[in-house]
Parts: C-alpha cells; sequence; structure tokens
C-alpha cells in the first residue's frame, strides 16, 4: 500500500509541475530535454512585452500612491504585476537564454553572456524602485541581445 501511495503521490506530483500547479510559470517556461521546439525571436518579443507592462506598472502605482485616499488595494495589485514581469523576465533569460540557447562555444559568447546579465540587474532593479529609467535600461539590454543573437536589429526601417 505505501508504495503505491508513493507512486500515485509521485506521478501526481509530476502532473501538477507540469501542468503550471507547483511551477509558477507552468507551460510558459520551456522545457530542459531538449525538445527542439525553440522561438527566440518569440520569446524576446515576450520580454519586451513584460518590459512595457513593467512600465506601465509603475506609472499607474506612482499615480495611486498620489491621490488621496490611497487604494492600498489597486496599488499593491499594481505593484505585485510589476514584480511578476520582472521575474518572468529573468525567467526566460536564465532559463531559456543562459541554460539552453548560449552554447559555450558560442560566437561572441561574452558579449551575449554581459547582455544578458544587464537583463538580470535591470529586471531586478524594475523590482526594487519605481524608476522608469531602470525600465528604458532594460528594454535597451534586451534589444542589445537581441542584436548579438538574432544577428540583425529590430528598429522600424
Amino acid at each position: 500500500m505505501n508504495r503505491k501511495f508513493t507512486a500515485v503521490s509521485f506521478i501526481l506530483t509530476v502532473i501538477l509541475w507540469t501542468a503550471g500547479v507547483v511551477m509558477p510559470y507552468g507551460a510558459w517556461a520551456h522545457c530542459e530535454i531538449p525538445c527542439g521546439i525553440y522561438d527566440d525571436g518569440a520569446r524576446i518579443q515576450m520580454m519586451l512585452e513584460d518590459a512595457t507592462t513593467i512600465e506601465k506598472s509603475m506609472q499607474q502605482a506612482t499615480e495611486l500612491s498620489g491621490k488621496t485616499p490611497v487604494n492600498y488595494n489597486q496599488l499593491v495589485r499594481w505593484i505585485n504585476n510589476k514584480e511578476l514581469h520582472a521575474d518572468k523576465i529573468q525567467h526566460t533569460t536564465a532559463q531559456y537564454f543562459m541554460t539552453q540557447r548560449i552554447a559555450l562555444d558560442a560566437k561572441d559568447y561574452d558579449k551575449k553572456l554581459a547582455a544578458l546579465h544587464q537583463i538580470l540587474v535591470y529586471a531586478m532593479k524594475c523590482k526594487q524602485t519605481m524608476d522608469l529609467e531602470n525600465v528604458a535600461k532594460l528594454r535597451g539590454a534586451i534589444k542589445t541581445f537581441s542584436d548579438l543573437y538574432l544577428g540583425h536589429t529590430h528598429e522600424k526601417e
């Protein structure tokens, strides 16, 4: 009975983990099998979208904190939203690009690694402050990495 319970518990844990119940990013996180299914451009676009969400969250939280009376419920929700999207950027940077996509012998490895480190640092600074300059630096670091990694800029011509 005990072995059967342990096996069922293990299987249930694996199912919940991969479904996103235990792991906070669930299906959003990418596997480490490797599965061979990668869309690097989409990941970069997601990171830029997360940066925009961080920016809006900072703006909304700043606006709400200046009102009387302060709506603490909404203020906390915007701050939590900012934190969540900074976490997503850090997760994509570390778990997707650093561990799965940047080979140790890749061209410009040191430059790519430095750009990824900047992304991690500025995402952290976005969590620590409400300074919109950190969002601009975060976007710049993402674009620098994108240019190095994808080999071209994404500026509108």
